[in-house]
Parts: C-alpha cells; structure tokens; sequence
C-alpha cells in the first residue's frame, strides 16, 4: 500500500517506532488490459504528465510505462539547473510557467524536491554579449520574469572566486535571475510518481514499450514486454529515445540523439552559492547540499544512444571550468555520468499532436528537459486532455519546421548539435 500523508508530526511518531509504520512511495501494479491514456516513458515529463492529467483534468484511468525503473534515466542524470531566462517570448513564457510550478511543487506534491532558489547567473565577457543579455533581460521584464543585470564589481561581490582578469576572457558582468536555482533530480522523479500514484495512476516498470498498434490511422494500444496494453491516447515522453518510439508510428521527426555529460566533484567547503555559467564557452556550476561542485558543458557532438562521453570533451569542459575559476585545477572529480538528449533543429521542445490521430508528442528538450519537468506535464496533460495545445506550448509544434517558424533562441540555424 502506498504510504500517507508526509508531516513532520509523522516524521516524528515514526521515528519513536522505529521507522516500521512508512508504506511504499508508490504502487506497484500489474498493468490492466486497457486505459484511457497511456504514457510511454517515466521520467519525470511521463509522470508530471500523469499527475496533471489525474489532478487538473480529472483523468486516472491511466497508466506510465517505463522500461526500466523510476529515476534511472535522464530524470536522474542532468545537473539540476532550474530557471527561466530565455530570450523568446515562446520559450521564457512557457519556463515561466515550469519555475511557477517549481516554486509550489514541494506543498503540491507534498514531497521534499529539495528546491533551492539560489539564483543562476550568466555571465558575458564583452560589450556585444553584454548588449545581447541586456536585451534577453529585458525580454524577460516585458513578460513578468524576474531579470537583473550586473556590472563586474557586483559580480565580484557575488562570486569572489572566478578569474575577472582572465586576458582571453574577462568578467565584464553578468544578467542574474535570482528565483532560478536548482532542485534534487531524482527526488522530483519520486515525488511525481508518488503524487501521480495517490490520484490513482499506474505505474508500470520494467515494461518497454515494443510497438505501437494502430487501426486506420488511430492508435488504438502498445505491445510491451508485459503484454499489449489497450489504450484510447497515448503520449510518448522518452527523451533521447524520442525519434525511435515515434518511429513505431511511422513519424520521422527533426530530431537527433546526442550524448550529454556531467560531472560532480569531492566535497569542498562553501565555494559558490548559486548556479554559475560562463558565457565565453558552454560551461555551467553549483554546488550541492553536500559539497561538492556540479557541473557539465557542451554535447559530445556525435549522434549516440550510449551513456557514457569521450574524453576530448571531458578535457574541454574542465579546461573552460579552469579558465573561469583557476582554483578548479587542485579540485578531484569523483564521478562522470551523461544523458541521452533528444536535439531538435531549432534547440526548442515539441509539446503536440502529430499527424496519427490518438497519438502526442512531448520531446527534443536539448538542454532544457530538468528545468521545465513541471510546465512541460502540465502543458502536456492539457494537450492529450483538450485534444489541442495550450497558448503556452502553442508553438511547440512538428509543423513549424515545416512552415519556418522555428524558435531558434541561440541563434545557431538547423544544427542540432550547436544548440
């Protein structure tokens, strides 16, 4: 039986009992033959999904169906950065949205997700990108988003550490937003199953999904290693797997799969407070609860559904962490993991129906996927339950590669791995 409510009066009457009285986070069922809605992919975008679905439209007859088990994906293999500084009004509304949702997720869910707003500062190293964050900064304003923009000695006063006189490189400022921050990956992926579970979902693991069974052009269920599943929708939220799940229905999609690093390092005392970019280079940092600093940079740039990286770009990552913060070069690594990214030909998501009828798409996150986990389930639950987007995944459409009406926030054109 899945456990109660969380309380710290519950906290307490366990802990005199000696922790025998807590129940499963979650259920463990077997699946039925048939939902109304069936989500392929139990990260934390398949199980926000679910959630909002149960929660905001009254829909429970549904089921998520993951291959392996909760939290072993890319769900748990990101560096937890949480923020929405974009620069287009398509993307900064729709990340407005997701840190909205951020900022009630834990009373929500009634679940620790360790959310800290700590802030999350880009920097800029000449007068051209400081004009460019200037004018992200104020795109952020006009749309009610939080955005401050800093000279260099108020960024000094922020992060003393970094290297302001770097000859390639100096620190000229910063655009700060100071409700971006970050939260624990894994535990977003507990707390949506468990809130998810308590609507009455099912939560499926250890089932993959092998294919997709249509009827003139509907979907009408899945075959999986447990069975086929009857199912009246089904939404696909897989990550970097996007391109070939949406295959078993016959989509071709812009979308490649590219690998991602991380890394994390030995625990330090206090070195940086909030998250930390440095906008010479593709190279992101904060620090967790327990010290040690959490960081990550660019693509691999080879197309890829392996978990694991090269060394030339673990060799490139820390050199532009050293050139940022020269105090990095003492500092051991303890481990490295990647994630398999889902790149679209703009660097924006797709949040949609597609062209086989019962059948709705939620992938090509690039780098965004952490961030929006929340607005994306919500934006996602609205589609499949309306049977048509809200105003703020509106854009966020196969066909806009199509008509041209990509949003291309880094300006980088029609190559994935550039963004």
């Amino acid at each position: 039986m899945a456990s109660g409510r969380y309380s710290a009066f519950r906290l307490l009457a366990e802990g005199l009992g000696g922790h025998r009285g807590w129940g499963r986070a979650w259920r463990d069922p077997a699946p039925k033959p048939a939902y109304d809605v069936v989500i392929i992919g139990g990260g934390g975008h398949g199980l926000a999904s679910a959630y909002y679905l149960a929660k905001e439209h009254g829909i429970a007859n549904v089921a998520v169906l993951e291959r392996g088990a909760i939290g072993l994906g890319n769900t748990g293999r990101n560096t937890t950065i949480v923020r929405s500084n974009y620069l287009y009004p398509q993307n900064n509304r729709f990340y407005e949205k997701s840190l909205q949702l951020w900022e009630g997720l834990e009373q929500d869910l009634n679940f620790n997700v360790m959310m800290s707003q700590r802030g999350v500062l880009n920097l800029f190293h000449s007068d051209s990108q400081r004009d460019q964050y200037a004018r992200r900064g104020n795109s952020m304003r006009l749309n009610g988003i939080d955005a401050e923009l800093l000279d260099r000695e108020q960024v000094r006063r922020l992060v003393p550490i970094l290297d302001f006189d770097n000859a390639r490189f100096p620190i000229y400022g910063g655009l700060l937003q100071k409700r971006g921050g970050t939260a624990r990956h894994d535990a977003v992926a507990w707390g949506f199953a468990r809130g998810a579970d308590k609507y009455g979902v099912d939560i499926i693991q250890n089932c993959e999904v092998t294919s997709i069974r249509m009827t003139r052009g509907w979907v009408v269920g899945v075959e999986t290693t447990r069975g086929y599943i009857a199912a009246k929708k089904i939404g696909i939220a897989v990550a970097g797997h996007t391109s070939h799940v949406a295959s078993m229905a016959g989509l071709r999609l812009p979308v490649e799969s590219h690998i991602l690093q991380a890394f994390v390092s030995e625990g330090l005392k206090p070195l940086i407070d909030g998250v930390v970019t440095f906008g010479a280079g593709h190279f992101y940092m904060s620090q967790s609860d327990k010290g040690g600093l959490v960081f990550g940079g660019g693509l691999d740039g080879y197309n890829s559904y392996a978990r694991r990286g090269n060394l030339p770009t673990v060799e490139h990552v820390w050199t532009e962490g050293v050139a940022l913060i020269p105090a990095l070069s003492r500092v051991r690594v303890l481990r490295q993991w990647a994630g398999v990214m889902d790149m679209t030909f703009d660097g924006s998501p797709l949040i949609c129906k597609t062209p086989v009828e019962g059948l709705y798409l939620n992938g090509g996150w690039c780098y965004g996927g952490f961030k929006a986990t929340p607005g994306s389930g919500w934006c996602f639950a609205h589609t499949i339950a309306k049977d048509a987007p809200h105003e703020l995944n509106a854009a966020m459409t196969i066909e806009r590669f199509r008509q041209g009406r990509t949003i291309d926030e880094k300006g980088a054109g029609p190559f994935p791995w550039l963004h």
